[in-house]
C-alpha cells in the first residue's frame, strides 16, 4: 500500500469544489494508493463541523480527512484579485502537519485526471526545499518585467497551486519563519511569489502534466513548443495531466475545460441535479439579456475566429 500525504487549504466558500476536486483524487486512484488528506483551515470555518465531504465515504474507502486548525495566524494577510488569507495557509505546512517529511500541496480548483503515488514516490528532494511546475506565462513580456523586478529569473518561476513540500528541510533551514515574514508583503501574486523569492535555487521543476494552466492548454491545443515546454510534454498533458483552473471557475463561468469539471461534478457524491440545471439555465437567461451589441460582438468574434 502507498500512502500518499496531500494537503488542501480552503474556506467556506470552496468547499463544493473541493468535494469535486478531491473526488477526481480518489476516482483516479490506483488499488495499492491509500490518500492521507490534510485540510488546513482557520478558526471561523464552519465546513468541518458540516460533514460535507464526509459523503465520499458512501463511495470511497482508500482515503481519510484529517481537520487541521492553523487559528488566525494572517489578520493583516495581503489580499488581491480575490484571492483570500487561507491561499497562504500552504506555507505553514511543515508546522502543522510533522507527520511527514515530503508532502503534497494542492488547491482545490484542480481536477485530477491520473494517479499521484508514482510522481510522488519517484521524487528526490534532498537538495531542494519545494517542488513545482513551471509558470507558462514566462513568454508575456509584463509577467517577465514583474518578476524581474522581484529578482526573480523569469522563466525559473513556479505556479504555487501543485506542489510538493520538502517540509525536513523547510523546518530545518528556517525557511517556514522566512515565509511568514512576507505575508504582509504586497505580492500580486502572494503565496506563490514568496515561495519563488524564499527558495530561489532550491526549486525542484515538475512535468506540467502535473498542473496544466489555462496557457498550457492554449500551446497543447496547437501543438506547439512552448518557451519552457515541450509538445510532447504538454501532448502527455492532454491525455490525462491534472487540470489547474487557475483562471476562470468553472463552477461560475465558462472557461477552458469547463465540460471536464462538469462531467467529474454530475459523477461525485455531491451531484445536485436542481443545482446542476439552475447553473445551465441561468447561463441561457444570461445570453438572453445581451444587448444587441453585445450580440453582434460575439458574433464577429466567432466569424473572425
Amino acid at each position: 500500500m502507498n500512502k500518499i500525504p496531500i494537503v488542501f487549504s480552503f474556506d467556506d466558500n470552496l468547499l463544493l469544489p473541493a468535494g469535486v476536486c478531491i473526488s477526481s483524487l480518489l476516482f483516479h486512484a490506483n488499488k495499492g494508493t491509500f490518500y492521507d488528506i490534510f485540510i488546513l483551515h482557520d478558526e471561523n470555518a464552519q465546513f468541518p463541523k458540516s460533514n460535507f465531504l464526509e459523503k465520499l465515504n458512501f463511495k470511497y474507502s482508500n482515503f481519510s480527512i484529517t481537520y487541521r486548525n492553523v487559528g488566525n495566524p494572517f489578520p493583516h494577510g495581503f489580499e488581491i484579485r480575490g484571492i483570500t488569507i487561507p491561499a497562504y495557509y500552504r506555507l505553514l505546512i511543515p508546522r502543522f502537519i510533522p507527520e511527514y517529511s515530503t508532502i503534497m500541496y494542492h488547491d482545490v480548483d484542480v481536477i485530477f485526471r491520473s494517479d499521484l503515488s508514482d510522481l510522488y514516490l519517484s521524487q528526490n528532494l534532498q537538495d531542494y526545499y519545494i517542488a513545482g511546475v513551471l509558470s507558462a506565462s514566462s513568454s508575456d513580456p509584463k509577467a517577465r518585467e514583474y518578476r524581474l523586478g522581484l529578482g526573480l529569473d523569469p522563466v525559473n518561476y513556479i505556479n504555487s497551486g501543485n506542489l510538493i513540500f520538502n517540509s525536513e528541510k523547510l523546518l530545518q533551514d528556517g525557511i517556514v519563519e522566512l515565509f511568514v515574514s512576507k505575508i504582509e508583503n504586497k505580492y500580486k501574486f502572494q503565496d506563490q511569489d514568496i515561495i519563488n523569492i524564499v527558495c530561489m535555487d532550491k526549486i525542484k521543476f515538475l512535468p506540467p502534466s502535473y498542473s496544466g494552466t489555462v496557457d498550457m492548454y492554449k500551446y497543447a491545443s496547437n501543438g506547439e513548443d512552448h518557451p519552457v515546454f515541450k509538445a510532447s510534454e504538454l501532448e502527455e498533458m492532454l491525455i490525462d495531466g491534472n487540470i489547474h483552473y487557475n483562471g476562470a471557475k468553472p463552477w461560475k463561468e465558462y472557461c477552458i475545460n469547463f465540460d471536464i469539471w462538469w462531467q467529474y461534478y454530475r459523477n461525485s457524491v455531491f451531484y445536485d441535479p436542481k443545482y446542476y440545471f439552475n447553473f445551465y439555465a441561468n447561463k441561457l437567461n444570461e445570453l438572453d439579456n445581451f444587448s444587441f451589441m453585445k450580440r453582434l460582438k460575439l458574433l464577429i468574434r466567432y466569424f473572425m475566429s
